[in-house]
C-alpha cells in the first residue's frame, strides 16, 4: 500500500491488516452498510501495469477474452487459465493511454507476475508490479452516480464501460445496486475521497466483497487456484471469455466443454447460518447414496458475512445435485441456494 495513501486512510481511521482495510472507527459492517452508500479502499486488489508496442499481443495470447475489446472507454473481465484449462488467475483489464493495467487478487499478484514474464521472451512489453503506486476505491450504492458527477464529466452508463480523467480511471460494475471502482494516483483519490466520504460511508473489505457476492462476480484467490475452468464460475456468462479469438493457454480445454461438452459444475449463489465464517476453497458435501454417506459435489468460492446474518456466498456445485441438500464440509450446516443474480445456461 502506498505510504501517502495508508497514511491518508489512517487519519480517516482506517483499521488496516496485512496492508487491507478491514474496517473503520466510525464505520459499520454490512448489516448496517448495505443499504446505504459506500466507499471502501481497494488495496486487497492489486495491479499490475503491461506496456510496450506489443502488450495488446502478448496479453492476447495469455488470456481467455479477446484483448481487442480494452478500451480507455471500456473494460473486462478477464482469466488467466494453466494448459489443463484452470484459472490461475481472474482479472479486470482496463486501460490508460496505451498501457493496459490487471487488477488482480493481492494474493496472487508474484506468483501471476513471475509466470507471465516467463512468457515475455523478446516481446517488446514490460510488466510492472503498480500496486504501490496507484491507489483504488470504490463506491457503491444508490448514490453512487450523482456523488461522482463533480469528479468526472461523464459517468459509464453500462457494467464494463470506463471513463479515464486527469489519470484516473472510473469503472462501472455490474449487479442491481450502481457501483463504481476509481484507480489513480494517491494525490488524486485523496481529494475525491475527501469529497465522497462527507455523504458516503466508509467501509471495509468485507462489506465491498459482499456487493461482488450479490452481484455473482467471482474473484479467485490463492485457495481457488486451479479449482475451476472460466464456464464453472460462469465467466462465460458474464463476458469473461472469447470463444472467437485466437489461442491461449487452457484454451483448448474451454473451447472443447463450449462446443462438444454439457456443463457439469456451475457458480450459484447461496445462503448458510454458520457460527464459523466458510472460507474460499471450503468442500461442500451432499449425501448421494443410500447408505448416507456425504459425498464432495462442490467448493466455496467466496463468502462473507450477510446483512440478515449468517453468510452469503458463491458456490460452484454439480448442476445434478444443486437441488440436494448442500452442506458445508461433511458435518456442517446446510446451505440454501439463492436465485441467480443473472440469467443463467447450464450449457457451457
Amino acid at each position: 500500500m502506498n505510504t501517502e495513501w495508508r497514511d491518508f486512510l489512517e487519519q480517516q481511521g482506517a483499521q488496516i491488516e496485512s496492508e487491507q482495510v478491514t474496517g473503520f472507527d466510525n464505520g459499520g459492517d454490512i448489516s448496517t452498510l448495505a443499504e446505504k452508500t459506500i466507499i471502501a479502499d481497494l488495496s486487497h486488489f492489486s495491479l499490475i501495469k503491461v506496456s510496450g508496442e506489443e502488450a495488446m499481443d502478448f496479453l492476447q495470447n495469455q488470456f481467455s477474452n479477446d484483448i481487442k475489446d480494452v478500451t480507455e472507454q471500456q473494460s473486462q473481465l478477464s482469466a488467466y487459465c494453466s494448459p489443463k484449462g484452470r484459472i490461475l488467475a481472474s482479472f479486470r483489464i482496463f486501460k490508460q493511454a496505451d498501457d493496459y493495467y490487471l487488477e488482480l487478487s493481492a494474493d496472487l499478484l508474484e506468483p501471476t507476475l513471475k509466470r507471465l514474464r516467463m512468457f515475455v521472451m523478446r516481446s517488446k512489453v514490460v510488466l510492472d508490479d503498480v500496486s504501490n503506486d496507484w491507489a483504488r476505491i470504490g463506491l457503491a450504492g444508490q448514490q453512487a452516480e450523482s456523488l461522482l458527477q463533480p469528479h468526472f464529466s461523464t459517468i459509464p452508463a453500462e457494467p464494463h464501460q470506463s471513463v479515464s480523467e486527469k489519470g484516473a480511471s472510473l469503472i462501472r460494475l455490474a449487479g442491481d445496486i450502481p457501483r463504481f471502482e476509481i484507480h489513480g494516483m494517491p494525490s488524486t483519490l485523496i481529494t475525491i475521497w475527501s469529497d465522497l466520504q462527507s455523504q458516503a460511508q466508509t467501509a471495509g473489505r468485507a462489506v465491498w466483497d459482499w456487493f461482488d457476492i450479490k452481484a455473482g462476480i467471482p474473484v479467485i484467490n490463492a485457495k481457488t487456484v486451479e479449482a475451476f475452468v472460466p464456464q464453472m464460475v460462469n465467466f462465460s456468462t458474464i463476458g469473461g471469455v472469447s470463444f472467437t479469438k485466437g489461442c491461449y493457454p487452457g484454451q483448448e480445454v474451454v473451447a472443447r466443454m463450449h462446443y462438444l461438452g454439457k456443463l457439469k459444475r456451475r457458480m450459484y449463489l447461496a445462503h448458510v447460518e454458520s457460527d464459523s465464517p466458510p472460507d474460499a476453497g471450503m468442500e461442500l458435501y451432499t449425501q448421494t447414496d443410500a447408505d448416507g454417506e456425504p459425498q464432495s459435489c462442490g467448493k466455496i468460492v467466496q463468502a462473507q458475512p450477510s446483512p440478515a446474518g449468517g453468510f452469503d456466498l458463491l458456490a460452484v456445485l454439480q448442476i445434478a445435485h444443486a437441488t440436494n441438500p448442500i452442506q458445508l464440509g461433511e458435518t456442517g450446516p446446510e446451505i440454501t441456494i439463492s436465485d441467480d443474480p443473472y440469467p443463467v445456461s447450464n450449457e457451457a
